[in-house]
């Protein structure tokens, strides 16, 4: 890229180079979650959320039949938060922890360090490709993982589809520009249809392929994949892509390298990619059910007994932010791939 004055890139290899460059790239430089970060998940905001999810964890594990060996795997585990609170819940129950073989499948290295000075106490293996997991019955968590991956996106016009670059010069002068695209021979290699009934695309293929990988490990071994991440459940695809810098959104062309680019998940488009499994199937609901069916509004009446006027209203103003439609509670989705057997319901 260097050699080069003028480099034309697809979105997808864009956001790969701004995002994982191993000297520029965003999350390989830097911490960017909590108030001192970038942008604050649910896990920093109130370890009410894990400790839900440390209750999901026991139950879904109950009704895979309580397994002997399991893995329990976080994808993407930004600064260690959430995978420390589960795991100090997750000790209350000995029968369930001796059986657990805890993993955390993290890309950055800079993230990694990160974690192990956190969790150094525990007995965690971090890998960096799923093939490394043992063949026990898997349940992976997945927080704002699918939303970090990079995406393609393709533009209809007058009948003719077209693909989305970044131009880039030497000049910091960037922008975006359109070129021709063969759709259905891009369908035929992807074995799916992602063109039907629309006229903009945005696509993650790298997305695809860990459904795939995970739904055949599921498969084969049982378990599950719980997702929360930004999203949105109409079928027609919109342009989500974003920056975000200290909290804001900011120009995704400029300050390469310091800006996190996200997305939101087109959850329709993650249950056709799983309905084309067989034995498989899915449930969706909405942060703030799955929150409340899991008895999140109880638990922080329980924390908040005896606690100060400033305490309590730091809990409820915490629980609040997860739950409220106008906030994270309606924007995030939730949604459980599994066996079509399991007939496990908790939280949807």
């Amino acid at each position: 890229m260097k050699s080069k004055k003028i480099v034309n890139l697809t979105i997808d290899k864009f956001i790969d180079f701004s995002l994982y460059d191993k000297k520029l790239g965003y999350y390989m430089k830097k911490n960017p979650f909590g108030t001192k970060g970038d942008f604050i998940t649910a896990p920093n905001i109130s370890r009410l959320f894990p400790e839900m999810l440390a209750i999901w964890i026991i139950s879904f594990w109950k009704s895979l039949g309580a397994p002997k060996k399991l893995n329990l795997i976080e994808l993407g585990a930004g600064n260690g938060e959430m995978m420390e609170i589960i795991i100090d819940s997750l000790k209350n129950f000995p029968n369930f922890f001796s059986s657990c073989n805890l993993v955390i499948h993290e890309k950055s290295p800079t993230l990694i360090k990160i974690q192990k000075k956190k969790l150094f106490r525990n007995n965690i293996n971090w890998i960096s490709n799923l093939k490394e997991l043992k063949r026990y019955p898997s349940i992976f968590i997945a927080n704002e993982f699918f939303d970090s991956l990079s995406i393609k996106q393709f533009i209809k016009k007058k009948g003719t589809w077209f693909e989305r670059y970044v131009h880039l010069e030497k000049s910091n002068n960037f922008f975006f520009i359109n070129k021709r695209f063969d759709i259905k021979k891009y369908e035929k290699k992807l074995k799916l249809n992602i063109s039907q009934n629309q006229n903009f695309i945005e696509f993650s293929e790298m997305g695809l392929k860990y459904l795939r990988n995970i739904s055949s490990m599921i498969k084969k071994n049982s378990g599950g994949l719980l997702i929360f991440d930004y999203g949105y459940l109409e079928k027609k695809m919109k342009n989500t892509l974003q920056a975000i810098n200290n909290h804001k959104f900011s120009n995704i062309l400029e300050d390469i390298g310091n800006s996190d680019i996200t997305h939101n998940i087109n959850f329709h488009m993650l249950k056709k990619i799983v309905n084309q499994i067989s034995d498989l199937d899915c449930d969706i609901t909405i942060q703030r059910d799955f929150l409340l069916r899991m008895g999140i509004k109880e638990r922080a009446e329980i924390i908040s007994r005896n606690k100060s006027f400033l305490e309590k209203t730091d809990i409820y103003y915490r629980l609040n932010r997860l739950i409220n439609k106008s906030q994270m509670g309606s924007l995030f989705k939730v949604m459980l791939i599994k066996n079509k057997e399991n007939k496990h319901k908790l939280g949807f």
